[in-house]
């Protein structure tokens, strides 16, 4: 009977306490995925065991510690925050991480950081594709290696794995990415110094101790008390440079003039010639256009040569303006850098800071000395021969011109050039000359062919005796004088009176033909012939004689013609 009465009471105080217990877990309100703070109770060598105010306690992996400052001083009794993964797992079992505890956390202050461009400080930890492990707040992020260092940086040892100040730039939630970067720190606090920098200087300002950092081919870069600064080629001169590298060496103090500050870049602009008076200012007082002064050849280009008039002053020759005889004459085979030499100055362009220089105005002008040789004999040697000229050098002068196929001979048949070749010499008359421009003639030294008609007194009207010289299908060609210069060509038409007769194939080389001159231009050089006008001629001669009452006997032309040639015969007979 006592036994019973023990037990019933045994089991009332257990329901008790368990009712007691679970009001006590439920006043204490656990939720899963959620950060909770725990207690710990005993540190071993593999888990750190803590107080979750559960069930049962739970039991933390070292692992989880041991990139953690806290481990080191972590005790029994100590308070941290892990998350709560399951209040009971299948195996009863309390499921907590301190990993993602801090993780968690560390997301939550990266998105308000992100928002605010906090600086945080990370830990380089290792090298990936593209860029950098960046360990911040216990969660990796991705720095690129662009995000690193204001400047390329070879080696990156001395910054693995020590705390580095950074800036959240890229958050994304969904992929749980984080970028991250140094250099924007840097640049920020760069910025800063500079801005503070900045006001101890201003536009208009001379700087005695301006160092050259670096060279480039467009300016040089310099560091004015801290702020660096760009000195462009263009502000190193009043004149041309070359290379800003041969006039100074890293390292080296100038003299510069503040010209920009930039306030929105913090970007400085610097100036050597600014510190000097600009040479063009009074350059139309120094130096007069048309007059010849001494200078040294600085620069050759293909277009032409720049050549220094005096510091800060450089005129350019242009290539057309070196030789007399070449105008398109490459100017290294002219000049050379370094030669001193006198010029002419041909212009001035004061606004644009350009002068235009001539170097063959100083030597003597071969085209004087030909100006007035127009109508006379000279020897050329051929240069050049193309589809339809001769292009010749006057052998005293050196002089080119030009020698058109129609000028070789009276002919003026263009497959006369294939009689000559490159490096003939030939007799020739100057044509004509102008801008600077020379027209040669080889026939003109020659007796024209057409001169016959004055010699002979011959003109429109006259029938002459000619030798067929050759016959054409569509007429022929006859020669007019002894010599065979003068050809002409009598058209099929005008071959004959009658039609049948004005067959080409009954002519035959070297025959006697007469013809009447029915056109006679001595200056187009045009001559025109006609068989059948000087048969008409002959034939209105013959009834002007012998036809009068001709036609009342009943006499024929045929009759008339044959009477007529019958009196010529007996008076040679006679």
């Amino acid at each position: 009977m006592g036994t019973e009465l023990d037990l019933e009471k045994n089991k009332s105080s257990q329901k008790e306490f368990q009712t007691l217990l679970n009001k006590d877990f439920e006043n204490r309100k656990l939720k899963e995925n959620s950060i909770i703070k725990a207690t710990v109770t005993e540190i071993t060598k593999n888990f750190v065991v803590v107080d979750c105010k559960a069930k049962m306690e739970g039991m933390i992996p070292v692992e989880e510690f041991k990139n953690d400052e806290e481990f080191k001083n972590l005790k029994v009794g100590s308070k941290i925050d892990v998350f709560l993964e399951r209040i009971e797992s299948f195996k009863g079992e309390l499921i907590i991480s301190r990993d993602k505890a801090k993780k968690m956390k560390a997301w939550k202050k990266l998105e308000k950081v992100f928002e605010n461009q906090e600086e945080m400080t990370g830990y380089i930890t290792g090298k990936v594709k593209g860029g950098f492990i960046a360990t911040v707040e216990g969660l990796p992020c991705f720095m690129p290696s662009s995000q690193i260092d204001v400047k390329p940086l070879k080696r990156v040892d001395h910054l693995m794995n020590t705390p580095v100040k950074v800036i959240a730039t890229r958050i994304d939630k969904n992929r749980g990415n984080v970028c991250v970067s140094r250099r924007a720190v840097l640049e920020k606090s760069k910025s800063a110094e500079i801005t503070e920098a900045l006001k101890n200087i201003k536009e208009g300002d001379i700087v005695d101790n301006a160092i050259v950092k670096a060279t480039t081919d467009w300016g040089i870069f310099l560091e004015i008390n801290g702020i660096d600064a760009l000195l462009h080629v263009s502000d190193l001169s009043h004149g041309r440079v070359k290379k800003p590298s041969d006039l100074v060496t890293i390292g080296q103090k100038l003299k510069v003039k503040i010209t920009k500050i930039d306030e929105k870049t913090n970007r400085v602009s610097a100036s050597i010639k600014a510190l000097t008076e600009n040479p063009f200012e009074n350059i139309e007082k120094k130096y007069k256009v048309g007059e010849i002064y001494e200078g040294v050849v600085t620069k050759i280009m293909d277009y032409g040569c720049f050549v220094k008039i005096e510091e800060g002053v450089e005129g350019l020759i242009h290539s057309s303006e070196l030789d007399w005889t070449n105008k398109n004459i490459k100017p290294s085979r002219v000049l050379s850098i370094s030669q001193n030499i006198k010029f002419k100055i041909v212009n001035i362009d004061k606004a644009s800071k350009r002068i235009s220089l001539s170097y063959k105005a100083t030597l003597d002008n071969p085209w004087d000395k030909v100006k007035n040789l127009v109508g006379k004999e000279t020897e050329i040697k051929i240069n050049n021969i193309t589809e339809k000229a001769i292009f010749g050098e006057m052998i005293d002068t050196q002089l080119s011109g030009m020698l058109h196929y129609k000028e070789l001979s009276y002919q003026e048949n263009i497959e006369d050039l294939k009689k000559f070749k490159k490096g003939d010499r030939l007799k020739v008359k100057i044509l004509e000359i102008n801008d600077e421009k020379i027209k040669f003639s080889k026939r003109a030294i020659e007796k024209d062919p057409l001169d016959w008609f004055k010699d002979n007194k011959k003109k429109v009207g006259d029938i002459i005796t000619t030798r067929i010289y050759e016959v054409l299908k569509t007429g022929v060609k006859v020669a007019i004088d002894n010599e065979k210069k003068l050809i002409v060509t009598i058209r099929k038409a005008d071959l004959a009176k009658d039609i049948a007769d004005a067959r080409p194939e009954v002519f035959s080389p070297n025959n006697a033909l007469d013809a009447k001159i029915t056109e006679l231009d001595l200056k187009t050089r045009k001559v025109k012939l006609s068989v059948k006008a000087a048969q008409i001629d002959e034939e209105k001669s013959l009834i002007a004689k012998f036809g009068e009452g001709a036609t009342k006997s009943g006499a024929t032309l045929k009759g008339i013609f044959e009477k007529a040639i019958g009196k010529k015969k007996n008076k040679n007979e006679k």
